[in-house]
């Protein structure tokens, strides 16, 4: 999807963040639809659009300025993009070969080393490519850089171990601690993620647990507590970490031309978030705060 230097969220120092597209949940507040499949996807933000006709002159498929009455005939070759005056066009997902990835994170190296940071990644889903997200971590483990993986925990544990044990962090999210309610607002049951999350424990590297804090979805004292009573029960070295819900991603959806499903869906207030932070370290947890 895309590489994003310079973060500062995911994980201690300056890092780079790999953005791997594909991903096996539907949460219905997902921030980056655009991560759903792997397929080449190209853009169009509205707002930004000139309506000045340069991507229509250069597309091959005859396609209009409004991309996304006709997003069926698009082949995402990406020549409209490069003619955008304004970036109203944009590539989203693009196939890249892992040695360009390589080559393009060697290029921010002296900031890893001079801020403790190093390489996350995150999508999407990153552990939905194995065999790619096993030959980057092997290279940048080779080449001494600090890892950390940001996850679903919907993954076929053997696939990915190797690149797991490689991780000096791992990051896994806990959206529901009840299977069906899961299932209804990501579209999978839990019972996979909960037991990939049991066997993080016997993992090399550090775990932080984490719940984005969806109001009117999990952000009631009990699924809070039962949560963390699983974490604390299971994996005992964990941290854990809750993040309130936010729209940031409501553009991408007008972007590549899909409805948001905002339902009733609300950012929890400050005091809210104390108090279930509260709940958590009441279960024992220690709290993690990457903000």
């Amino acid at each position: 999807m895309q590489l994003q230097p310079f973060s500062v969220n995911d994980g201690e120092g300056i890092r780079t963040t790999i953005f791997l597209a594909g991903c096996p949940l539907r949460c219905k507040w997902c921030s980056n639809p655009e991560g759903y499949s792997r397929e080449a996807l190209v853009g169009w933000y509205q707002r930004k659009c000139v309506g000045c006709g340069k991507c229509a002159a250069v597309c091959p498929q005859g396609i209009g300025i409004n991309l996304n009455e006709e997003r069926d005939k698009c082949i995402a070759c990406g020549k409209c993009a490069e003619v955008c005056p304004t970036n109203a066009r944009s590539v989203l997902v693009h196939e890249v070969d892992a040695d360009e990835v390589l080559e393009a994170i060697q290029k921010h190296r002296l900031f890893y080393a001079m801020s403790g940071g190093g390489i996350t990644f995150s999508g999407g889903e990153a552990t939905g490519q194995p065999k790619f997200l096993n030959y980057l971590t092997e290279h940048i483990y080779d080449l001494g850089y600090s890892m950390t993986i940001e996850t679903s925990g919907f993954f076929e544990f053997e696939d990915v171990r190797e690149s797991l044990e490689r991780m000096d962090l791992i990051f896994m999210d806990l959206k529901h601690i009840d299977s069906a309610t899961h299932q209804k607002y990501t579209g999978i049951p839990n019972e996979k993620i909960l037991e990939n999350m049991k066997r993080l424990q016997h993992l090399p590297g550090e775990v932080v647990i984490r719940i984005p804090v969806i109001g009117g979805v999990n952000n009631d004292e009990d699924n809070i507590r039962r949560s963390a009573a699983f974490v604390h029960a299971n994996i005992p070295k964990a941290r854990m970490e809750l993040l309130p819900y936010h729209n940031f991603g409501m553009i991408k959806y007008e972007a590549i031309g899909r409805p948001y499903q905002k339902e009733a869906f609300y950012r929890p207030s400050v005091e809210e978030m104390n108090h279930l932070r509260e709940i958590v370290a009441g279960e024992g947890i220690e709290l993690a705060d990457f903000r």
